[in-house]
């Protein structure tokens, strides 16, 4: 049995202001090709479909004719909501839609959403995890204690009783980590700090594939059945390295999976170029790449320079972002890093009294320091 595994379409998304609306529809259409060439027997989709809890309209009828289309294969479809979605929304006429063999899991409902399908081999029995939080799980386990992201994952594997003898695949959208190894993740992903949202990776051993969303580079965990296929495209600069892909999942039988990824080609690459002005602004340079694509441009000039995003636009149409690196940038960065020792230093009040006369140009008053203290007492349950 054949699948794809596809993550992160985060559709709707946009980056410095400009949408990756047409990008989307571009890279859809290159997963329905694939779709063609390859004849998976099943088409996974773990999470983020949206970008957005309440997405665009124009997002809304690029995944309908999505779906539209996938429909017309002789394949099932499965598809979970990410932290990105509304499960709620998505879960609109998921009933009608498993009829044509496209089931969808949106929100928790006390368990695991269960499909099975068959071939050759007997049957596979596909379970699809939405997104959760602790607070979505607590209320279904109340003779459990959750605390964390993997409490509340090991108590609902745990109810589901997953028989391992089975062929088994698990569909989820967490952030997985696996014996004390970290994955790589980038600047447009939400990663909690001090690793609360961390499920170990030891809680997936009764199943045969795992399917992740959420974290966008391609990337295995622990073994190689437990896999982020990662986003359809790049979305922020950190991600400028990544090679995206769509993943192929070939299951014979339960030993026997076969695991492969096809590159998924966008109409403009997310890049970053660095130079003086000048340099940048040279044929035998623009010319390296191409010019349309999505840019960070850091300009390594000491002097000033006048207008210097329009001068650049005047070749590289789609600057999304522009910085400076030189001695005077370094310096302000020294600043800053000094500032940002001082502020450890300085008490809640001093600090708002600091930010008040930055963006007043007088000291606050007797009066409005008290009020301003005793309003952060009520927060803070102390004195300020």
């Amino acid at each position: 049995m054949k699948f794809l595994h596809i993550s992160d379409l985060h559709l709707g998304k946009r980056v410095y202001e400009f949408s990756m609306i047409d990008d989307q529809k571009y890279i859809l259409d290159s997963i329905i090709g694939i779709i063609v060439s390859e004849k998976p027997e099943a088409v996974i989709i773990a999470g983020d479909i949206y970008d957005k809890a309440v997405p665009s309209a124009e997002a809304v009828e690029l995944f309908d004719n999505f779906i539209t289309e996938l429909s017309a294969f002789d394949c099932s479809i499965f598809i979970i909501s990410g932290n990105h979605d509304s499960g709620e929304r998505l879960n609109y006429g998921s009933r009608i839609m498993s009829k044509r063999r496209i089931y969808i899991s949106g929100s928790f409902d006390g368990n695991l959403k269960k499909e099975v399908i068959s071939d050759k081999w007997g049957d596979v029995h596909i379970y699809m995890m939405p997104f959760l939080k602790p607070s979505m799980v607590r209320h279904y386990f109340k003779n459990h204690e959750i605390l964390t992201y993997e409490d509340a994952i090991r108590a609902i594997l745990e109810n589901e009783k997953i028989n391992g003898d089975n062929r088994n695949i698990l569909i989820a959208h967490q952030f997985v980590t696996g014996s004390g190894i970290i994955p790589e993740t980038c600047d447009s992903e939400m990663v909690n700090v001090g690793g609360v949202d961390n499920v170990d990776v030891s809680l997936f051993d009764s199943f045969d594939y795992v399917a992740l969303g959420h974290l966008h580079g391609p990337q295995k965990m622990a073994r190689d059945t437990i896999r982020y296929s990662g986003s359809i495209l790049k979305y922020s600069f950190s991600e400028v390295h990544q090679k995206k892909s769509a993943t192929i999942i070939e299951m014979g039988s339960k030993q026997d999976i076969n695991i492969r990824t096809i590159p998924l080609k966008s109409r403009k690459d997310l890049r970053e170029i660095k130079g003086p002005i000048k340099e940048l602004l040279k044929p035998e340079v623009y010319n390296i790449g191409d010019k349309e694509d999505y840019l960070s441009v850091i300009l390594t000039d000491e002097e000033s320079i006048m207008d210097p995003i329009g001068k650049l636009r005047l070749v590289y149409p789609n600057i999304m972002r522009l910085e400076f690196e030189n001695s005077k940038s370094r310096k302000r960065e020294s600043e800053v890093n000094l500032s940002t020792n001082e502020i450890s230093e300085k008490s809640p009040i001093e600090l708002f009294e600091n930010f008040y006369t930055e963006q007043n140009g007088i000291k606050m008053s007797n009066d409005q320091r008290e009020l301003i203290g005793s309003i952060m007492e009520k927060i803070m349950g102390g004195g300020a």
